[in-house]
């Protein structure tokens, strides 16, 4: 929906089409099924299960009188609303569909994205934090109580890491430039209470490349998802790290994101979790974003259906 973002902003509908391109060419390439079901949008109760009902009316308020500037980055418009459901609801419809053991990958290919949003506070392009939705739909739906949630997204899910700071049944594992928006994600950001140890974060210096990005994820995240134990994994995937997007410069390529997604891949097999889902978060170069995409979901399935040992599934 266009009518989400101004002129000029990064934020556009042309950034669905490029991913959406690339989950196809990922699925072409492993042989996979394509199935694109209709989305159903974000219900009230799904939603204020993170989000308070003032700030869920706070907002629609906003897009009814035509919507502006929340802040120095996020824009609502008239129909934001209505797209930011939309993208929530896919994202749990996705999540669900992997949890209920109905796909092995599901990636909700969606605008506007959610890793910065909070409970009652909207930013960074942010409106609704949907990975966060969909976590407790999930929980509510009996499908899993311990989830992981994998990030990397060239920016800190400050949003997201906020919602679970004090959750001890979240894991929140992520990559991300430092110095950067939003200025959060040291090391030493490892929840709190009784959830200490359940965030992990590692900062990474621009222009660190594939090798610390990969080595980030397989040396260090991956196994500390894994002492988590969780029972389902889901991704906010944005793809701003790569060497061709404009608002950083991390320098990844699409073939570090490859790499990362197959060892995610490999430890949900190990874990005993069927598929993985995942949520579209950053990424701003439309030939980077739908080759990482596809990098990305021909690396979950490869993953995903090689055993430990390097066999075939």
């Amino acid at each position: 929906m266009a009518a989400h973002r101004p002129p000029g902003h990064p934020e556009r509908p042309e950034r669905v089409d490029a991913v959406d391109a690339g989950v196809a060419d990922g699925a072409a390439e492993s042989g996979a099924e394509l199935d694109r079901p209709a989305v159903v949008p974000a219900d009230a109760t799904t939603l204020e299960r993170i989000h308070p009902a003032p700030y869920l009316a706070l907002l629609d308020d906003a897009a009814r009188q035509g919507g502006g500037w929340i802040d120095a980055d996020t824009w609502i418009g008239p129909e934001s609303m209505v797209a930011a459901r939309l993208a929530a609801g896919a994202t749990t419809q996705a999540a669900m569909a992997v949890g209920a053991g109905e796909a092995s990958v599901a990636f909700a290919v969606v605008r506007p994205p959610g890793h910065h949003a909070r409970r009652e506070r909207a930013a960074g392009f942010c409106l609704l934090n949907n990975v966060a939705i969909a976590v407790d739909a999930l929980r509510a739906g009996g499908l899993a109580e311990r989830i992981a949630i994998v990030d990397w997204d060239v920016h800190h899910g400050d949003g997201t890491q906020a919602i679970f700071e004090a959750d001890p049944d979240v894991c929140y594992a992520s990559t991300h430039q430092m110095p950067l928006y939003p200025g959060t994600g040291a090391p030493t950001e490892g929840g709190s209470g009784a959830a200490l140890g359940t965030k992990h974060n590692v900062a990474l210096a621009p222009g660190s490349g594939d090798q610390a990005f990969v080595d980030a994820w397989l040396a260090q995240l991956a196994p500390a998802i894994e002492a988590f134990a969780p029972e389902a994994i889901l991704v906010s995937a944005g793809y701003d790290a790569h060497r061709l997007d404009p608002l950083a410069e991390l320098e990844v390529t699409a073939a570090g994101f490859r790499s990362v997604a197959e060892a995610i891949g490999r430890l949900a097999r190990r874990l005993g979790i069927g598929g993985v889902a995942l949520t579209l978060e950053g990424g701003y170069d439309l030939g980077a974003l739908r080759e990482s995409a596809a990098a990305t979901v021909a690396g979950l399935l490869s993953g995903l259906a090689v055993r430990d040992g390097g066999k075939g599934a």
